[in-house]
């Protein structure tokens, strides 16, 4: 009996072991993922920005609220991919104004690594769009380097460069800081006077031109954002480039709400991480160690019997 007792506590040593590193690199890692299922509401602020009002032909200055909802399309779920719709409104709390402008985005990614899929109909506002780069979010177990993140008023991927950790809410995060250089995004029709052009009447074309800086602070184990900040700023230009107004400057901040939401996700988050990659792998390989070992007394007894 107490042969087979042993031959028992070594064959479920071993399994115990051989599972240890298994959970730690394959299973734990394919239970960490975005969620096809997603559901969140973002707030930002922007104090004293200034917009161009079509309603009232002129350029107001006001306190913004913008906020952000995200839903994932489940039925668009496959594999490794995600498929998540946003819809923005910013609306002025100083002067009354709720439509300040609206925006909608498609987007598919990795739900591992976070990087753009261009499937699924992706589209900014409509319009057929190419992701690259991070969408969302970082890849798990963030580095302290470059990473291109999409950005999606540009249309296109620019580098968000590593500049330093920081304590958010006393969670240590990774700040990344993307500088987008000035992009052409629409040609638009405007009334000459509203451009300042007094030698001609009726309406003037005006390209629309964006520029931006956008900060992002990163748990780093779980890739996701707990802070951001994004300073825009938009002008309307006549096609000779003599006259020009603002279309859009400010810089919007999470609301501290946000912020808090977004930290405690990332801590409940981690902590799942830390489960399935380190504590639950050492209580296996050292449970696994204690039975090879009882094994071995067990059979060692056996012989001496």
């Amino acid at each position: 009996m107490r042969r087979i007792i042993g031959v028992v506590l070594l064959a479920a040593g071993t399994f115990l072991i051989v599972l240890a590193p298994l959970v730690r690199f394959q299973i734990g890692g394919s239970l960490i993922a975005a969620p096809a299922a997603q559901y969140g509401i973002s707030k930002l602020e922007a104090q004293g920005a200034q917009y161009f009002y079509p309603k009232a032909l002129k350029v107001l200055t006001g306190d913004l609220g913008i906020t952000v909802t995200t839903k994932g399309d489940v039925s668009q779920a496959q594999g490794d991919r995600v498929v998540w719709d946003e819809f923005t409104a910013v609306y002025d709390v100083a002067n009354g104004n709720p439509d300040v402008s609206y925006g909608e985005r498609r987007s598919a990614f990795n739900k591992y690594t976070g990087v753009g899929i261009n499937c699924c109909a992706v589209n900014v506002d409509t319009k057929p769009s190419k992701l690259e780069g991070q969408i969302y979010k970082f890849p798990f177990d963030v580095e302290k380097k470059t990473y291109p993140v999409f950005n999606s008023v540009a249309g296109a991927a620019y580098d968000a460069k590593f500049v330093g950790e920081e304590d958010v809410n006393g969670l240590r995060a990774y700040k990344f800081e993307q500088d987008i250089p000035a992009t052409k995004t629409e040609t638009r029709t405007v009334p000459a006077s509203v451009m300042g052009v007094t030698d001609t009447t009726g309406d003037v074309q005006a390209d629309r031109f964006y520029d931006g800086k956008n900060t992002f602070w990163i748990e780093p184990v779980t890739g996701s954002p707990v802070k951001q900040e994004q300073r825009r700023h938009d002008v309307l230009t006549t096609q000779d480039g003599a006259h020009s107004i603002t279309a859009f400057s400010a810089t919007a901040k999470m609301t501290a709400q946000t912020v808090n939401g977004l930290v405690d996700d990332a801590i409940e988050s981690r902590g799942q991480i830390t489960m399935l990659k380190v504590t639950i792998p050492l209580v296996l390989l050292l449970l696994g160690l204690a039975l090879l070992i009882g094994g071995a007394v067990m059979l060692r007894g056996t012989r001496r019997t």
